[in-house]
């Protein structure tokens, strides 16, 4: 093994400056992915906890494509092993509300604060009803602001794969919903 080795305690500290920041993201990731929000928590806990362990095969750059990608094959193993193919993604009703929360900033008008969490749930929904293919492009780079080449990153396909499902994805998503469609 090549260059020195941080000691556990800088391991740790390394660690912790780098992924800790990144738990909502990791957790809201998995949830988009598998639609239960007590899954998400288990997946993203099992994916740091391997982002832990190979913390030294990082090379540097941005650790957030890095262990995002770490958050999304766990994802699809965990699927794999506990969803049967044909099942329909449904998310429950605390993984939509989570996301709803996490997405619209609080008002003091009830009113708006209920139209703007009405809006919220339904562009959720449609989101949630697209193929796997085409949410996790939209997810990644609508809702977590990644670049087109972060997300080839974290999905392992070519960017021009990421740039067909986005535009896809987003064409399915203005049919479903054509009010905000402009």
């Amino acid at each position: 093994m090549g260059g020195a080795t941080l000691s556990e305690f800088d391991r740790r500290a390394r660690f912790e400056r780098l992924a800790v920041p990144l738990l909502d993201d990791a957790v809201n990731l998995a949830a988009w992915l598998t639609g239960n929000r007590a899954d998400a928590e288990d997946i993203a806990q099992e994916a740091l906890l391997r982002a832990y362990k190979y913390l030294d095969r990082f090379s540097g750059g941005s650790f957030r494509p890095w262990l995002l990608a770490i958050v999304r094959n766990t994802a699809m193993t965990w699927l794999a092993r506990n969803r049967k193919p044909n099942m329909v993604f449904v998310p429950d009703a605390e993984t939509l509300e989570a996301q709803s929360e996490t997405q619209s900033p609080s008002s003091d008008d009830p009113e708006q604060a209920l139209a703007r969490r009405d809006r919220s749930n339904e562009i959720n929904r449609a989101v949630a009803s697209l193929p796997a293919e085409f949410r996790e492009v939209i997810v990644l780079r609508e809702l977590h602001d990644m670049s087109y080449k972060e997300i080839a990153a974290v999905i392992d396909v070519p960017l021009g794969t990421v740039m067909s499902r986005l535009s896809r994805g987003r064409k399915l998503l203005m049919a479903a919903l054509p009010e905000y469609a402009s």
